[in-house]
């Protein structure tokens, strides 16, 4: 069922333990008398399933503070304010320890 006042389509909601159909723009009424059938579904669909894990990160030439390793995986991330510089993380390809450098 549609609203007459805009068109959109009417959606279920309970008011007062009565299920109505009602519109984005006010309007509302009682499907009582009508050949509508108001029914909920909710599907939850397939879960996602990790079979692998492939890191594709970009390498780099940079000291590990751990092992001494020259060489580590890095990536930036967006974890402070937009208006900041984004961290740069690094990870060794030898010892897999993770450190990050703020700009």
């Amino acid at each position: 069922m549609f609203c007459p006042k805009c068109g959109s389509i009417l959606r279920p909601k309970e008011k007062g333990g009565k299920k109505i159909l009602y519109c984005s723009c006010g309007f509302s009424k009682s499907p009582e008398g009508e050949a509508a059938e108001i029914r909920e579904r909710v599907d939850t669909g397939k879960k996602i399933e990790v079979i692998e894990t492939v890191e594709i990160h970009p390498k780099i030439k940079i000291t590990c503070e751990k092992c001494s390793n020259n060489i580590a995986y890095y990536w930036t991330q967006q974890t402070r304010g937009a208006d900041e510089p984004e961290t740069r993380f690094f990870k060794c390809t030898k010892c897999k320890h993770i450190w990050r450098e703020y700009s």
